[in-house]
């Protein structure tokens, strides 16, 4: 009993202040979240700094997760499409997913067979041929016969494609929708116009442009035609909203990177238009080389001339679509093919070398093999690749 007295008489009551213990659970709040971003912050820079060290640093052996034999003739060539590999020959085309499951297998004859790829459509012909496949991840869609030669083929996102064709000297060209219906053509007169170089067609097929040689008097000269098939050609004779005329300039390639952006690649300039509805030109680009190879996508563009260092035989410039320059590179090895990546690397290669180039200038990958390689399709991940080689696809990480 006189211990529980004690105990009552030690025992204090304190009156807590509001304001104060408002106070001290803001501050310890303030503390946590402080920790919380500073965690956030080492991760952050940790994880950026291991993405730098894998964009700089060059590698030059793999390692391989997975291998398919396959059976193919010399003539098979290989791109990416959709999450797998397209291959076609000269007897057909067969759609692989990343699982390495065939999709679809489209036999057809063909002695030149050309494609064309946008979004999910792929469109293949014969070059010389009249008829035009079209494709998307389903299979086969419809296809197009034609009474004249096929000379150019482009395919636009929704399946619609343009179709270049020659016939007893007069050029033609028709948009069929994805299922062969014709939609609209016309006839270009050589002797008016000029023989056309090349053609483009706009993801949203509203925009067809087209490129046109034409020599008079030992002169030479090129026009770059544009057709608008939306509400805003329907008020303009033959759908043309724009064209323009370039003395001593040849243009043999030209291609739409955008529903609204266009480049075309000529032998003294690289021109860029830009439009909407009419086409202008946004930026010239000189050349003071002559250019060995051109190579684009969505967002950039190269071009490779001969170099005079004897060491580096090549020179690489890199622009992205608006102009911009974005990197110059020497290099040494013959190639056969260059293009960009769908991660946006530069690859050149030929029959069993290749260079592997990022953004940044950067030699990312270099290798030489021991038996042909056809193609090279980058992964999801920035080190693992397919590598389409003679007899084998190997799925492999860079090491």
């Amino acid at each position: 009993m006189a211990d529980r007295e004690i105990r009552k008489k030690n025992f204090q009551t304190i009156e807590s202040d509001p304001e104060e213990l408002s106070r001290k659970i803001r501050t310890h709040r303030l503390k946590i979240f402080r920790n919380i971003i500073i965690a956030a912050g080492v991760l952050i820079l940790t994880a950026a700094g291991i993405m730098l060290f894998l964009r700089l640093r060059e590698y030059t052996a793999y390692t391989v997760s997975e291998s398919i034999e396959r059976s193919d003739t010399s003539a098979t060539r290989f791109f990416a499409y959709a999450d797998g590999v397209v291959k076609y020959s000269n007897d057909g085309a067969t759609y692989t997913n990343a699982a390495g499951e065939e999709v679809w297998n489209q036999t057809y004859e063909m002695q030149e067979p050309m494609v064309d790829n946008c979004g999910d459509y792929l469109a293949f012909a014969e070059k010389g041929g009249s008829k035009v496949y079209i494709l998307n991840r389903q299979g086969l869609q419809g296809e197009v016969e034609t009474n004249m030669k096929i000379d150019r083929v482009r395919v636009a996102g929704q399946g619609t494609v343009a179709v270049l064709m020659e016939k007893d000297g007069v050029s033609n060209i028709r948009l069929y929708d994805k299922k062969g219906n014709n939609l609209v053509g016309g006839q270009i007169h050589l002797e008016k116009s000029g023989y056309p170089l090349d053609i483009a067609l706009s993801d949203d097929a509203i925009k067809l442009a087209v490129s046109l040689l034409n020599i008079s008097e030992g002169k030479v000269k090129t026009m770059i035609a544009f057709y608008n098939f939306g509400s805003v050609g329907q008020n303009e004779i033959d759908h043309m909203v724009s064209s323009y005329s370039y003395s001593d300039v040849v243009v043999p390639e030209i291609g739409f990177v955008s529903n609204n952006r266009m480049i075309a690649f000529g032998d003294t300039k690289v021109l860029i238009y830009e439009g909407t509805q009419k086409p202008a030109v946004e930026k010239e680009i000189k050349l003071d080389k002559e250019i060995k190879s051109v190579f684009y996508n969505q967002n950039y563009f190269g071009l490779i001339n001969n170099n005079e260092d004897k060491e580096n035989t090549r020179h690489m410039e890199i622009y992205d679509t608006k102009g911009s320059h974005v990197l110059s590179k020497d290099f040494a090895m013959d190639y056969s093919e260059v293009e960009f990546l769908t991660n946006n690397e530069i690859c050149i290669r030929n029959d069993t070398q290749c260079l592997i180039y990022n953004t940044y200038g950067v030699k990312h990958f270099a290798y030489t093999f021991d038996v042909p390689l056809f193609q090279i399709i980058a992964g999801k991940s920035p080190l693992s690749y397919t590598f389409i080689m003679e007899g084998t696809t190997e799925k492999v990480r860079l090491k």
